[in-house]
């Protein structure tokens, strides 16, 4: 096992390390490497134009870092692709990528099929609702891939913001994250606590990884990431990076019962594959939770699946895209 404490000195960087963009991008051209963002969408009008703006502004045309800014969309029926386009962004709709493998609706699939559609060596995957969005929340996680080729997979940690107290961040994750991530990796992946945000919405990954590993299409996606990538490479293909503060809009808590009802299901699902947990039972996909009116009271019921997409590689048509034989 992994000295923890020696990991995080070499493997958690602050994105002030990785300001000077220029010589960033020297490193990149050196090595002959394309880069990808993926913003995945559902619905953000509000926000998606200022991300586009800002990153097509700072990291395409000031400093040529991206080489494509993609916005893949599940459906929305607001003005995010309309937004997005006017402002520079190439848009797709998930539905119409990879038509053979039929739509599901998901996050994960929009990160799957930014897969099979974008070009980068590292694709770079942004949230869609970051209300105080910076070039650090690109920069900070692209960097470590560049420098460091035996780093595989970066993910961003940050403020919420939390409360502070005499000036000690608390670098906390969300809620989701310290009531049941970390505390199942506690139990079955101690060396998978060291990522201080596992469900933060920014990370960066060689394509070599991520068409390598099935694809969770809802919440479970970036739980199974961690477990499949340090089951494949280790915890030393990882590295994180703090972002200092993310703003975005909270979630609410019965909202954040299903995101972690999905997640648990997945989790479960490797631990059953990976043969940790022996004879564990067909599990639920029904989420009951209540609600009352005055005096009476329901259960609703709410079926939460989360179904996989097979690893990129798996797929005959991204096969036959990058050359290589069935």
């Amino acid at each position: 096992m992994i000295n923890i404490n020696e990991w995080l000195q070499s493997n958690t960087f602050h994105h002030e390390q990785f300001s000077d963009l220029p010589q960033l991008i020297k490193a990149k051209e050196k090595q002959g490497l394309k880069i990808s963002l993926c913003i995945p969408t559902l619905n953000e009008e509000k926000t998606i134009g200022k991300e586009v703006v800002l990153f097509k502004s700072e990291l395409q045309d000031r400093y040529p870092l991206l080489d494509e800014i993609a916005v893949i969309d599940s459906g929305s029926t607001d003005r995010t692709l309309e937004i997005a386009a006017s402002f520079g962004a190439d848009v797709y709709k998930s539905a119409e990528i990879l038509p053979v493998m039929g739509f599901k609706r998901g996050k994960g699939e929009n990160l799957w099929k930014a897969i099979y559609q974008l070009q980068g060596d590292i694709i770079v995957y942004v949230d869609a609702d970051i209300k105080n969005i910076h070039p650090r929340f690109v920069y900070g996680i692209v960097a470590p891939l560049i420098y460091q080729s035996e780093i595989k997979y970066v993910k961003a940690f940050y403020d919420r913001p939390l409360a502070l107290s005499q000036g000690i961040r608390p670098t906390g994750g969300g809620r989701v994250t310290e009531i049941l991530v970390r505390p199942l990796f506690s139990l079955f992946f101690p060396e998978l606590t060291a990522i201080i945000q596992p469900l933060s919405g920014e990370y960066a990954v060689r394509r070599e990884v991520l068409e390598r590993i099935p694809f969770p299409i809802g919440y479970g996606v970036e739980t199974s990431h961690l477990i499949d990538v340090y089951y494949e490479y280790g915890l030393e293909a990882f590295a994180q990076t703090d972002l200092d503060k993310r703003v975005h809009r909270h979630q609410e808590t019965r909202d954040l019962g299903k995101m972690s009802f999905g997640i648990l299901r997945t989790f479960c699902k490797r631990l059953k594959d990976r043969g940790i947990v022996a004879n564990l039972p067909e599990l639920t996909a029904n989420l009951r939770q209540f609600q009352a009116l005055d005096n009476s009271y329901e259960q609703v019921i709410h079926e939460i699946y989360e179904e996989e997409r097979p690893p990129m590689l798996k797929i005959v048509a991204y096969r036959e895209k990058i050359g290589i034989d069935r």
